[in-house]
């Protein structure tokens, strides 16, 4: 495995997306158990993205103007649902007195249907992956699956830290009513561009 493959998957992981701003927001108000739920959502949505690429689905997502667009417009109705839950005080900046399995379940649901719905990642892995995989590799298919296994390491070591990093501050968050009203702004705004930003995505 090379340097080259884990400093780069630690820039595209480490990059603000959709999965970090979930992550942040569930942190901020649900604390650092519920954050880590919305990182393992959250991994768990780059395994149908891993498989895809895997398989050639990608490769017909790519070509295929139609796939494509049905996905995208999925994850753009997705993330502008998210902007208008979290403006409403709803969604991932609700703030719950409950922690239970059931919260805990929901959370990882919308981190995984975050990552599912957004078509740019099973084409990123279709062109990434295979740069990392010499010509002469005696197991192609077992190489890949090691280093999709190792960027789904990083993004949910990378996402816990963001989730742990914003749980610290969260007190003197959700204490402060103002602070909150700019914050479920900040982050509507953020996934609403995050889906205009899909939206205008061509493959």
């Amino acid at each position: 495995m090379s340097t080259a493959f884990l400093l780069t998957s630690l820039i595209v992981v480490a990059s603000p997306g959709t999965g970090v701003l979930y992550t942040l927001a569930v942190a901020l108000t649900k604390g650092s158990r519920m954050s880590i739920a919305a990182a393992f959502g959250c991994t768990l949505g780059i395994i149908p993205a891993m498989l895809a690429a895997i398989i050639g689905l990608a490769a017909i997502m790519h070509t295929s103007a139609l796939a494509f667009a049905a996905l995208k417009w999925c994850g753009v109705a997705y993330l502008l649902y998210m902007a208008w839950q979290t403006l409403g005080e709803r969604g991932a900046l609700s703030v719950e007195a409950r922690d239970d399995a059931r919260s805990a379940g929901r959370v990882v649901l919308t981190g995984f249907l975050i990552n599912i719905l957004n078509p740019k990642l099973s084409i990123f892995f279709l062109a990434f992956l295979p740069q990392f995989i010499s010509a002469d590799q005696a197991h192609p298919l077992a190489a890949m699956l090691e280093l999709s296994a190792v960027f789904m390491a990083m993004t949910f070591a990378v996402f816990v830290l963001y989730g742990l990093f914003a749980a610290a501050v969260r007190d003197r968050v959700v204490s402060r009513p103002r602070v909150m009203t700019w914050l479920r702004r900040a982050f509507a705004g953020g996934f609403a561009l995050l889906g205009a930003r899909l939206a205008l995505a061509e493959r």
